[in-house]
């Protein structure tokens, strides 16, 4: 018998703590593997998983704009595996993984540079630069 294939399933880290720095505007979350991401308030609403920012297939992404001082109001736990992030620009329709969080601060740097050359790309002026 030849096993081409052995399927492990791997378990992800988890958030061990969630802390909000409104007046900074930064999420911070710590991890179970013992990695740890700061991410701004911006970048979270820019790479919202809801369909008004990521499209409903490929290729429909919605480039936000503006979003330079958007804060968050509340966040919601749904269920073990996510929460939702309610902005103050009234946009709450995204359920951020632990998963897709721990992607975004992962890859922080190269997504947020992706960011910024669209909204470049695009000629918006940004209020300030982070």
């Amino acid at each position: 018998m030849v096993v081409l294939f052995n399927k492990q399933e791997i378990a992800m880290p988890k958030p061990t703590n969630i802390s909000l720095h409104q007046k900074s505007r930064v999420l911070e979350i710590e991890y179970s593997d013992g990695k740890s991401f700061k991410l701004p308030c911006e970048y979270l609403r820019v790479y919202s998983p809801s369909a008004e920012v990521t499209g409903h297939g490929p290729g429909q992404e919605v480039l936000q704009l503006g979003k330079e001082e958007v804060n968050i109001e509340a966040i919601e736990p749904q269920g073990n595996y996510a929460v939702k992030l309610c902005f103050d620009d009234r946009h709450d329709t995204g359920l951020y993984t632990w998963d897709y969080l721990y992607d975004l601060g992962a890859n922080y740097e190269e997504k947020w540079k992706d960011y910024l050359n669209r909204v470049e790309a695009a000629g918006h002026k940004r209020k300030k630069n982070n």
